[in-house]
């Protein structure tokens, strides 16, 4: 990969852009593993935390994997431009409406999860919440948010519904770009709104370690429903 300085405030969405396009130039195989987070900050001329959020949006658009302890790869099915396209999750700019569609995904996401999780599935959530504990500790934000996408991702990933999760990453890339500092700053600015977050995270995660699929599903609803609440003064009318 050639180095490149970038200098700009969004410097991950440059980042994100030229890694895209070496995907789709076939200069980045699919099923290729990617240079560690140092070296992809060293060949960019940008920050850890610039390259970690050009790789988590990038994830959420499904052109890349992370394997826990393994590393990140390009996805082995790469999103169908077309498709994307076509999404209409991405066309959409009504953010209300997508945080309600949000909720009907997640709650029934959780209540599959709860049944259809595997032990591959609860070591990676667990991962997660260990990870977001860290960047609350430490008040690093960012990884704060990148480890709460990250939940919820996995969540959709152990419902081990191929189309569920296709839906859940498109809709939460959206997310992401439309909402995604207002969310940050709201959320994980705030110590004690990032612990309650935590809390609210590992009981959704004990109800599916345990097979509760009812409670599951109500304990991410009743999250959600509070994320919708906290952010609907920001939200446009």
């Amino acid at each position: 990969m050639h180095s490149i300085k970038v200098e700009t405030e969004k410097g991950h969405e440059i980042v994100k852009r030229m890694i895209l396009t070496q995907i789709q130039e076939g200069k980045l195989q699919p099923g290729e593993r990617l240079p560690s987070v140092v070296e992809l900050g060293n060949s960019f001329g940008v920050g850890r935390s610039t390259i970690r959020e050009a790789l988590s949006a990038l994830k959420a658009t499904g052109w890349i994997e992370v394997k826990h302890g393994g590393g990140t790869f390009v996805s082995k099915v790469l999103p169908s431009e077309q498709a994307e396209n076509n999404d209409p999750f991405q066309q959409s700019d009504n953010i209300r409406e997508l945080l309600e569609v949000r909720i009907w995904l997640e709650s029934g996401s959780a209540a599959a999860a709860a049944k259809r999780r595997n032990e591959q599935d609860l070591k990676q959530l667990s991962s997660i919440l260990a990870q977001m504990e860290q960047a609350i500790a430490s008040n690093d934000t960012q990884l704060s948010e990148r480890a709460d996408i990250e939940f919820h991702l996995a969540i959709s990933s152990a419902s081990h519904n191929e189309l569920l999760n296709t839906l859940m990453v498109s809709l939460t890339s959206k997310l992401v770009e439309t909402i995604g500092t207002t969310r940050r700053l709201r959320f994980f600015g705030d110590s004690s709104s990032a612990t309650l977050l935590l809390k609210e995270h590992q009981d959704i995660y004990k109800a599916i370690e345990q097979g509760q699929s009812e409670l599951a599903s109500e304990l991410i609803q009743t999250h959600l429903l509070k994320v919708q609440q906290a952010l609907s003064s920001s939200l446009p009318n």
